[in-house]
C-alpha cells in the first residue's frame, strides 16, 4: 500500500501546478482516491480534480513567486508607500480570492473588525495572497502576523514579503482537515474557506472554527461562484453558516459585501 501510494504522489505531481503543495495534503487524498476502484489515470485524476478544487481553482494562471520577490526586493520598506500599496494590489489580482476582495478592500476589515481594533495578534488560515492586504487591516503596529496555506512557493514569498517589511509575522504550511494551528491569537480570518476545505471533509466547517484558539473569527464566504454568478449562493452558504454556529451555541453579526458575505463570531 506504501508503496502504491508514493507512486500515486509521484504520478500526481507529474503535473506541474501539483509540485508545490503540502505533501501531506497530497498524501492525504490520495490515500483516500487508492482505495476506490478505480484505473490508475482515473486515480490520478481524481486526486488532481481534489487538489483543484481546494487549492488549484483560484489560481488560474501560474503565478510567478520568484519574479515577484525579486520585485519585493526593489520597493521601499514602508507599508504606506504609494509604490508598496501597488504592488500588493497588483499582486493580489493574481489569486481569484483575493482580486474578488479588492473592490472592497478599503472597507471589508474595517467594518467588519469595528470594535475591538487594533488587533495585536492574528492568524490568517488558506490564506492565499491576503497577507499582502495588511496595510488595509485595523491592525496594532507591532501586530503577531500568522499565516498558513499549502503552497510552499507561496509561504516562502510571504516570509519573504514580512521579511522586508519588517513585520512580526510567519507563514507556514498547514492541511487545516489533519491538522489545525493551535496558536493562540485575538482574531483569526476564516476567509472563503470552509467551503474548500468541505471538499475533502465535509465536518470539517464546525471542527475548524471550534479548535481555533482565537478569542474572535472572522469567517467569509463567496457570495458569487469563480465564474462571476450568483446561483444564489449567498442565501445557501448563510443557511449553512447558521446551522455550524447554532451547534455551537454562537452568535454572529453579519457583514454584506458585494462579493462576500463575512460573520464575525466573538467565541
Amino acid at each position: 500500500m506504501t508503496e502504491k501510494l508514493d507512486e500515486l504522489i509521484e504520478a500526481v505531481q507529474d503535473g506541474a501546478k501539483y509540485r508545490q503543495i503540502h505533501i501531506p495534503l497530497v498524501r492525504q487524498i490520495a490515500a483516500q482516491e487508492l482505495n476506490k476502484e478505480r484505473s490508475w489515470k482515473e486515480t490520478v485524476k481524481a486526486v488532481r480534480n481534489k487538489l483543484h478544487q481546494v487549492g488549484g481553482a483560484y489560481q488560474p494562471q501560474t503565478i510567478h513567486y520568484e519574479l515577484l520577490a525579486e520585485k519585493l526586493e526593489s520597493l521601499p520598506k514602508d507599508m504606506l508607500s504609494l509604490e508598496v500599496q501597488d504592488f500588493c494590489r497588483e499582486t493580489m489580482l493574481l489569486h481569484t480570492s483575493t482580486r474578488e476582495r479588492l473592490p472592497i478592500l478599503e472597507k471589508f476589515f474595517e467594518q467588519s473588525l469595528a470594535g475591538f481594533t487594533p488587533v495585536n495578534s492574528l492568524l490568517d488560515v488558506a490564506c492565499g495572497l491576503n497577507p499582502l492586504a495588511i496595510a488595509w487591516m485595523p491592525l496594532a503596529q507591532n501586530v503577531r502576523f500568522l499565516a498558513c496555506d499549502i503552497y510552499i512557493d507561496q509561504i516562502e514569498f510571504l516570509n519573504a514579503f514580512f521579511a522586508h517589511f519588517g513585520i512580526n509575522g510567519q507563514a507556514f504550511l498547514c492541511d487545516l482537515t489533519s491538522e489545525i494551528p493551535q496558536d493562540t491569537v485575538e482574531v483569526a480570518l476564516v476567509l472563503k474557506t470552509i467551503p474548500c476545505l468541505e471538499q475533502i471533509d465535509k465536518h470539517i466547517g464546525l471542527r475548524l472554527l471550534t479548535e481555533l484558539q482565537a478569542q474572535h473569527l472572522l469567517v467569509s464566504f463567496p457570495a458569487q461562484s469563480l465564474s462571476g454568478k450568483n446561483k444564489g449562493m449567498r442565501d445557501f452558504y448563510d443557511q449553512h453558516f447558521q446551522q455550524l454556529i447554532a451547534e455551537a451555541g454562537w452568535q454572529a453579526q453579519p457583514h454584506s459585501f458585494t462579493t462576500e458575505e463575512a460573520y464575525l463570531i466573538h467565541k
